[in-house]
């Protein structure tokens, strides 16, 4: 039995919810569609989405430099001229449903580029620009066209990201870590010459790799980060392992489920050891990079955002999981209803089990305090906090072989007497693929299954709770599935 006390006496710490805020779509152009934003309204309602990131917002696909259409016909070379009509369109949409974009300044339009390396079945140039002046020049045409339309004091509300992983070459970036460097001061001065107080974050880099180079660079030559942005998912290791890492040499190997962790603590040591005073972003992160992995779409995938936000959340000031949906097209677009692709929500905006279990770390007060107790590990463990209305406790189940499913009992110790709340997600429990595999997993859904699905997709709780008074102690017990999770809720 796993036996929890918190200690609910105590003042606590201030417990900021690092992982809401900020979610990412796959690319810019997926938000002319309906279904996206919808995926996105979600995510503002229930997960307290209040910025997105989608690369590729300077793609051709959004015809945001081209020639001017009354060229046709004409003789002789052609103008080519800003349109900034689709972004426009998609900004708007944003604003509608309570949305800011993060203003990522990728790729290179065809006509700027300097080389022919593309990436995505967009065909996006990932090259430096011709003319670094022009492409400067560009970035504040569309940062000030922006603040034309919707004022200053809107647009200081939104993050400005230059590039996306550079130190993927290929593919995201044909050039050096000195060619992103100019890249970078000369994105920077373009947003900078519009206004100063905007917000621009880099390297967004790939594996953590760079931070330090960076940030030193650009302190250096007067064009500093107001916020660092980088990635990390927790087989990173598998192919490099050059990311900055503080724990156990052992958590370094691709096997182990704490590699996440000790990467944002080795970062996190980087930017202390600079006197780094901006927010940081770890604005795309999660346990896999593999494009399908099945195991992603498991109650261990809710069970290891747990842990992980339990661990390294107070480090950093965003965690935006990688993704928020399966509109996906980077290695191809998804046949089935769940394929073990990157989003929370599938095709028809059905909520996976990590979607639920990001809900659920929603629900947690501001105040955390400290958990002690009997059968407590690194993969079995618990975050137990305050707020105004009430006491929360959350235990997660990590599974070193999660394709087995047991069961483990719980016994929590509360501050008082009462009638809990809990909330399970499993290997059945508020997990649609158990729904789904009970029709027998179909690769195309019906109207009819589509609807029942979405009807059997709430986030339900449960009474199986035994209270027991023990001396002048209340404990809670419990079963829950491992892998899995489960909130207990105690109302003031």
């Amino acid at each position: 039995m796993l036996r929890i006390s918190p200690s609910w006496s105590a003042s606590g710490t201030p417990f900021k919810h690092s992982w809401e805020g900020l979610v990412n779509i796959d690319q810019f152009r997926w938000l002319v569609r309906k279904d996206c934003l919808e995926h996105l309204k979600m995510a503002h309602d229930e997960l307290g989405a209040r910025h997105v990131r989608a690369v590729g917002m300077y793609c051709d696909e959004l015809r945001v430099f081209g020639p001017d259409p009354s060229w046709f016909g004409k003789p002789g070379p052609h103008t080519m001229q800003p349109n900034w009509q689709v972004v426009d369109y998609i900004i708007d949409e944003l604003n509608a449903i309570g949305i800011q974009p993060m203003f990522t300044t990728t790729f290179m339009p065809s006509h700027m580029a300097a080389g022919d390396m593309t990436v995505f079945t967009t065909k996006s140039r990932t090259s430096m620009p011709k003319d670094l002046k022009v492409w400067e020049d560009f970035v504040s045409t569309s940062v000030r066209h922006q603040i034309d339309r919707l004022g200053l004091e809107n647009v200081r509300n939104w993050y400005f990201e230059v590039w996306n992983e550079p130190n993927l070459s290929p593919p995201f970036f044909e050039g050096t870590q000195a060619d992103f460097f100019k890249l970078w001061q000369a994105t920077w001065n373009g947003i900078k010459r519009v206004d100063e107080s905007l917000r621009v974050g880099g390297p967004s880099a790939a594996r953590a790799e760079w931070i330090a180079d960076f940030v030193d660079w650009a302190a250096a030559n007067r064009c500093p980060a107001d916020y660092v942005i980088t990635h990390v998912y927790n087989n990173d290791s598998a192919n490099c392992a050059l990311s900055p890492f503080d724990g156990p040499q052992t958590d370094k190997a691709n096997t182990s489920l704490h590699f996440s962790s000790g990467v944002v603590r080795g970062t996190r040591k980087i930017l202390d050891d600079r006197n780094f005073r901006g927010e940081v972003h770890w604005n795309e992160w999660g346990r896999s990079w593999f494009p399908c992995d099945h195991l992603r779409e498991s109650a261990q995938e809710a069970a290891w955002t747990a842990k992980t936000m339990g661990e390294v959340s107070q480090l950093a000031d965003k965690f935006a999981y990688w993704n928020l949906s399966d509109v996906y097209d980077q290695v191809g677009y998804g046949a089935t209803p769940f394929h073990g692709n990157y989003g929370m929500l599938n095709l028809q905006g059905l909520r996976k089990p990590m979607y639920q279990g990001f809900r659920l770390l929603s629900r947690l007060g501001d105040r955390q305090v400290p958990v002690t107790g009997a059968g407590l590990d690194a993969n079995l463990n618990a975050i137990a906090t305050t707020n105004g209305r009430g006491y929360q406790v959350y235990v997660y189940a990590v599974s070193e072989t999660p394709e087995q499913h047991r069961s483990v009992a719980v016994s929590v110790q509360l501050p008082r007497g009462g009638t809990p709340t809990l909330t399970r997600i499993g290997h059945e429990e508020n997990n649609i693929l158990a729904s789904w595999r009970a029709m027998g997993a179909p690769a195309n859904l019906t109207r009819q299954q589509r609807d029942y699905l979405r009807s059997a997709n709430a986030l339900t709780s449960s009474n199986a709770i035994v209270m027991e008074r023990r001396g002048d102690e209340w404990w809670a017990t419990f079963t829950m599935d491992c892998p899995g999770t489960a909130l207990m809720e105690l109302a003031f």
